[in-house]
C-alpha cells in the first residue's frame, strides 16, 4: 500500500534482515548472576534422599512435624497457648523450688 508521500519506503528502510544467534552469551548475558546455574540444578531428578536438617531427626520429631503441619490455625493458636500456659507453669514451679533451695541452704558454697 503506498501512501502519496512516499511512506512505503520509510517502511521498508526500516526493516532490519540482520539474523542474531540467540544461543551466544556474548548477545544475550545472564541478567541475574547464578540464575542459570539455579536452572541447571533444578532440572537434575529429585533424589529420595531427606535434606541435611532432617538427618539428626528421630521418627518422634518427624510425626511431630506432620501432626503440626496438618492444623488448622485455630487448632495451631490452641497449642500455642497450651505452650505458652506450661511455660508459666514452669517458671513458677521453678520459682517455688528456687525459693525452698535457698531456705535449705542447699545454693550455699561450703565454706573452706
Amino acid at each position: 500500500m503506498a501512501s502519496p508521500n512516499g511512506g512505503d519506503d520509510f517502511e521498508s528502510s526500516l526493516l532490519s534482515l540482520e539474523k542474531l544467534d540467540r544461543a551466544s552469551p556474548d548477545l544475550w548475558p545472564e541478567q541475574l548472576p547464578g540464575v542459570a546455574e539455579f536452572a541447571a540444578s533444578c532440572k537434575n531428578p529429585i533424589t529420595n534422599s531427606p535434606p541435611k536438617w532432617m538427618a539428626a531427626l528421630e521418627t518422634e520429631d518427624i510425626e511431630m512435624l506432620k501432626e503440626l503441619g496438618s492444623l488448622t490455625t485455630a487448632n495451631m493458636m490452641e497449642k500455642v497457648k497450651g505452650l505458652q500456659n506450661l511455660a508459666y507453669q514452669l517458671g513458677l514451679e521453678e520459682s517455688r523450688e528456687m525459693t525452698r533451695g535457698k531456705f535449705l541452704n542447699v545454693l550455699e558454697r561450703p565454706k573452706k
